[in-house]
């Protein structure tokens, strides 16, 4: 697809490829596709001449935009593998993640490294925090730079001429998920699994070259670019979203749940199909969509590793009547089954190779307990601990470790659903026999500011629940503990942060 893509940018030069909106909702061109091809080739020589090759590892932190999808093109030519670098994950976090990647450059943006350095105080807010990027590896600029950022990529095309496009397999993407600081776990794509997957998001969308598609991923960028299709970036505002729908009309429109839900509280209008996912997208969320002007509205069953691996349409969705939450049936060539605990365990093409230093393995433990029920996926709860807030995951076992700091005897993190499907994330707290209630939760708010996108809403200080012989951390309990706590709003053990 990728190799598709590159030559479609050369055949159609003065085609929009991607776009963005005003403040009003007016669609304006980012970037044609002849530019693409162009920073594209600039990118390929700049990194050749930077030393990055076939097997190479570069850390990648820049916005999702015609650079981003240029850099990874780049790297793609190259045959070196992209480590994508989260912001929201916190630096503590990022470090340990990039010391197991080991990158050989790190290509930043100028906001990037302004969250990491003057604009740490504003970021905050946003809930982003990245580390000195110079503690990663050596740095380069990419697209304008600001004052104290690295220097410039050089790609005025001046650089080496890059060499001829690398064939075959390799890794190609590395993307961190869960596991903690001291043992980071990261999914490793090749370059055939992406091919696989944007391969299955073209057959499934059908986008139609020359009516725009809306959409920031690089699973939409891609499939839509390489069908002749342009690509809308989401706008970031709301209400500029709700205009920018109505001025673009796009034939297909990939937004998460929390963005759908706050668009049709805005009274936004859909047209075309509407694609889902990163978060369980209920039957009333899909039906409601089709009735503000959609001709579908699809669900779609996807994971890090497996990206996609089934969708369902809101008709289906909706005539479900069993119990659980029918995912669809798996996409073609996606193989599905379920272990002896109910964990629903998947694999095919496009699944990843591996984790990040462990040995290759065809099957993807989803963390997701489900069963088969004439050959379509019903969900049935979560194995794992992971909480689900605003189309992120978020595994507690990350982030637990910084709350115990002195005058905590013992912290959990837990998930306490919301009347909007979403999930709320709560820190429960016991503080130590005699701690000073106050003074702790002061020396808190270091540690949480520096949980990045896994900071939780509220704090509630309280003894937490055991269970077993063993007396671990009762997860469940906890949560229901939470839940009535936040329900009755008592101010004394409830903290918004």
């Amino acid at each position: 697809m990728l190799d598709i893509l590159a030559h479609t940018l050369r055949r159609h030069p003065d085609r929009p490829a991607v776009l963005g909106t005003t403040p009003t909702g007016t669609v304006r061109t980012k970037a044609t596709y002849g530019d693409l091809a162009d920073l594209t080739d600039r990118c390929t020589g700049a990194l050749h001449a930077r030393g990055v090759g076939c097997g190479g590892t570069v850390g990648v932190a820049v916005r999702p935009g015609p650079r981003a999808l240029a850099v990874m093109l780049a790297l793609h030519r190259l045959g070196a593998r992209a480590a994508v670098l989260d912001p929201g994950a916190g630096p503590d976090v990022l470090r340990a993640r990039l010391a197991l990647a080991r990158p050989d450059l790190v290509l930043a943006d100028a906001t990037a490294q302004a969250v990491a350095g003057w604009a740490r105080p504003l970021a905050r807010r946003a809930r982003l925090a990245l580390p000195d990027l110079t503690e990663l590896g050596p740095v380069a600029t990419v697209g304008p730079r600001m004052p104290g950022c690295a220097p410039a990529l050089d790609t005025d095309g001046r650089g080496a001429r890059p060499p001829r496009p690398v064939d075959g397999d390799g890794d190609a993407v590395v993307v961190f998920t869960s596991g903690t600081t001291s043992r980071p776990r990261a999914v490793v794509h090749t370059r055939s699994s992406i091919a696989a997957g944007m391969a299955t998001v073209a057959d499934l969308v059908r986008p139609e070259a020359g009516r725009p598609v809306l959409g920031g991923t690089f699973f939409v960028l891609v499939p839509s670019l390489a069908s002749g299709a342009p690509v809308a970036l989401p706008a970031r505002s709301t209400r500029v979203l709700v205009r920018q729908l109505r001025r673009l009309a796009p034939q297909a429109t990939y937004l998460t749940p929390p963005q759908l839900r706050r668009l049709l509280a805005e009274g936004s209008r859909f047209s075309g199909r509407v694609w889902t996912g990163s978060a369980p997208a209920t039957a009333e969320l899909l039906t409601r969509v089709k009735r503000a002007g959609a001709d579908e509205a699809w669900g779609v069953y996807a994971l890090t590793e497996l990206f996609p691996a089934a969708a369902v349409e809101q008709a289906d969705k909706a005539a479900f009547t069993g119990d659980g939450d029918l995912a669809g049936a798996p996409l073609p060539g996606v193989t599905a089954k379920t272990d002896a605990s109910g964990e629903l365990l998947l694999s095919g093409p496009a699944a990843r190779d591996r984790y990040l230093g462990e040995d290759p393995d065809p099957w993807v433990a989803t963390g997701d307990r489900a069963r088969l029920d004439g050959g379509r996926i019903v969900l049935e709860g979560r194995c794992k601990d992971m909480v689900l807030r605003h189309a992120e995951n978020i595994y507690p076992g990350l982030y637990e470790p910084a709350l115990h700091i002195p005058g905590v005897e013992l912290a959990v993190l837990v998930g306490v659903s919301a009347e909007d499907g979403d999930e709320r994330l709560v820190a429960v707290v016991q503080p130590a026999p005699g701690a000073d209630r106050a003074a702790l939760r002061a020396a808190l708010a270091g540690p949480l500011e520096r949980m990045g996108s896994a900071r939780p809403d509220a704090v509630l200080l309280a003894d937490v629940p055991l269970s077993g012989r063993s007396l671990k951390p009762d997860r469940a309990a906890a949560a229901r503990l939470a839940a009535r706590s936040l329900a009755a709003g008592r101010p004394s053990q409830r903290s918004r942060v």
